[in-house]
C-alpha cells in the first residue's frame, strides 16, 4: 500500500506579547494564525467500513485539532507565566488568559501544539504525525517535521 499524507487547515486568531523583544513584538498584539496538520498513513483497506479508502477520516482530524488546539488558543491572549503585562491583566479582565511556561513565539507555540495533537493520536494506530506548519504572518510561519524529530 502506498503512504499518503492528509493536511487540514485551520484559522484562528490569537494574541501574545514577546517580554524582552528587541522590537515591537514586546507589546500585546495579534495575530490571524493559520495551522495547517498533515497526517501520513496507508489508506485503510476494509471494504464496507466507513472509514475505507482513508487514512484518517477529516472530521476525525478536525475534531482531534479544533477540539484541543483552535478552539482552546482562538482569540485568547497567551503570555509567560512570569510576564511583566501580569500584574495589570487577570483572568477576570481577559477570561481567555493563557499562561505558559516558555515565551510564546510562533515556534514555541508549534512545538506546543505537536504534543497536544500527538497525545490526541493514541486511538489511531496505523496514523501518523507527518508535518505541522503554523503561520503568524503571510510570510512567517513554523513548520515541524516528525522526520526531523526522531
Amino acid at each position: 500500500m502506498a503512504k499518503i499524507r492528509v493536511t487540514k487547515q485551520f484559522d484562528f486568531e490569537m494574541a501574545h506579547a514577546l517580554d524582552c523583544h528587541d522590537g515591537k513584538c514586546h507589546n500585546i498584539h495579534g495575530h490571524t494564525y493559520q495551522l495547517a496538520v498533515t497526517f501520513i498513513g496507508d489508506p485503510i483497506d476494509k471494504p464496507g467500513t466507513p472509514k475505507d479508502g482513508m487514512v484518517i477520516d477529516f472530521a476525525d482530524l478536525k475534531t482531534i485539532v479544533k477540539k484541543n488546539v483552535v478552539d482552546v488558543y482562538d482569540h485568547a491572549l497567551v503570555l509567560r507565566d512570569n510576564s511583566r503585562f501580569l500584574p495589570v491583566i487577570t483572568n477576570e479582565l481577559n477570561e481567555r488568559l493563557i499562561l505558559t511556561t516558555y515565551q510564546p513565539t510562533c515556534e514555541n507555540l508549534l512545538i506546543d501544539f505537536v504534543e497536544i495533537i500527538q497525545n490526541q493520536l493514541k486511538n489511531y494506530s496505523d496514523v501518523q504525525l507527518h508535518s505541522v506548519l503554523l503561520r503568524e504572518t503571510l510570510s512567517s510561519y513554523a513548520e515541524w517535521f516528525a522526520s526531523d524529530n526522531s
